[in-house]
C-alpha cells in the first residue's frame, strides 16, 4: 500500500472516530469538514508519518470550538 493510500485510510479512521465522539454535537458532515480543514493545513508538510495524529488533534480543537 502506498503512503498516500495509508494516510487516506488513517484519515478515514480518524473521521469515523470523531464522528462517533462528536455525535451529540456535530453532524457527520461537520466532522468531515473539520477533518478536511485540519488536513489541508498540513498540505505543505513533506514528512507525512504523523499527519493523521496531527489532523485528529486539530479537528478535535475545531469541533470543540477552539
Amino acid at each position: 500500500m502506498s503512503i498516500d493510500r495509508e494516510e487516506d485510510a488513517a484519515i478515514q479512521r480518524v473521521t469515523e472516530q470523531l464522528t462517533i465522539s462528536f455525535l451529540d454535537r456535530h453532524t457527520p458532515a461537520e466532522v468531515e469538514a473539520a477533518v478536511a480543514e485540519a488536513r489541508s493545513s498540513f498540505n505543505d508538510v513533506p514528512i507525512r508519518t504523523h499527519i493523521p495524529v496531527l489532523v485528529d488533534r486539530k479537528a478535535r480543537r475545531i469541533l470543540a470550538g477552539g
